[in-house]
């Protein structure tokens, strides 16, 4: 399996992401998610599911690389992507952890709609093959994970869309699934209304 591998250059400079109550919130959605399986650790070892809000400009605070086994994380097990470049594959980041494989996936959002500041990406066989058989909207199924290919793929899909919160599908990246909105309330309840939804049919 090819998931959860940091496949961009990543340039890292140590130090603590400072409380808030955004983080407060991060944690708290990331824990319900946790909690339904959505973010996690597969048999083989390998984590999925990442969470990030915007900081500032297009700067972010998002969950380190390899802590999708734990339910709730500390303030040193988050990153604040502070510039990204798609181009050159490329995230700069300050922590005590390396920032998400996904970190250049989250920026290609906050760069392309200025009014998302939370973005949770999760994995769901169901919730995926589900909102593919319901057609919605989703990268093509040929672009793999944590290319720059993905990132503008991304970055244009969200770039269109007019209304908040949108959930999509990455389709070249199996079981994932992406929620973004310009809060954490509606942006969760998204995730858990389409997963819902699986439940009904």
């Amino acid at each position: 399996m090819d998931e959860g591998y940091v496949k961009y250059v990543a340039e890292r400079r140590d130090g603590i992401v400072p409380h808030s109550a955004q983080l407060d919130e991060l944690n708290q959605a990331r824990t319900a998610l946790f909690d339904l399986g959505l973010i996690g650790v597969y048999p083989d070892g390998v984590g999925y599911g990442n969470l990030s809000f915007r900081n500032s400009g297009n700067q972010f605070v998002i969950t380190a690389s390899a802590t999708g086994a734990l339910p709730t994380l500390q303030s040193e097990q988050f990153c604040l992507v502070e510039s990204f470049a798609v181009e050159n594959n490329c995230v700069q980041s300050m922590g005590s952890l390396p920032a998400s494989s996904e970190s250049m996936t989250h920026g290609a959002i906050y760069a392309a709609q200025p009014l998302v500041h939370w973005v949770m990406h999760v994995h769901s066989r169901v919730l995926f093959d589900d909102l593919l058989r319901r057609l919605a909207p989703s990268t093509s199924a040929d672009i793999p994970y944590g290319t720059p290919a993905m990132a503008r793929s991304v970055g244009a899909l969200v770039a269109t869309q007019q209304q908040l919160p949108f959930v999509f599908v990455m389709a070249g990246h199996d079981e994932g699934v992406v929620a973004c909105g310009a809060n954490m309330p509606s942006t969760l309840q998204a995730l858990l209304a389409s997963l819902q939804r699986t439940s009904e049919t």
